[in-house]
């Protein structure tokens, strides 16, 4: 039997905005609680927006954010641990 050669397959979770470099388009909003249990164990989280991806990076002061999270966020009841 011929060995075949399977055609190279994108292993990257769809929608984690990345630029190609390993560096995220934008941020998302994400529960607190969950980040360390993500970049820790690998754990895929959930954006407020849907979108779901593993933490690697940590956003600098004035990163862009997705739009959908921060309208999300900014309509949630102050005081509440998001």
């Amino acid at each position: 039997m011929p060995t075949q050669v399977l055609p190279d397959v994108e292993t990257r979770p769809e929608g984690t905005d990345t630029s190609g470099t390993d560096e995220p388009k934008m941020f998302h909003y994400v529960k607190k609680n969950k980040i360390a249990e993500s970049a820790v164990l690998g754990n895929l989280v959930q954006a407020l927006c849907g979108e779901t991806f593993p933490v690697t990076r940590a956003p600098k002061p004035g990163s862009p954010v997705c739009p959908d999270c921060k309208k999300i966020f900014e309509s949630l009841p102050k005081g509440g641990e998001s």
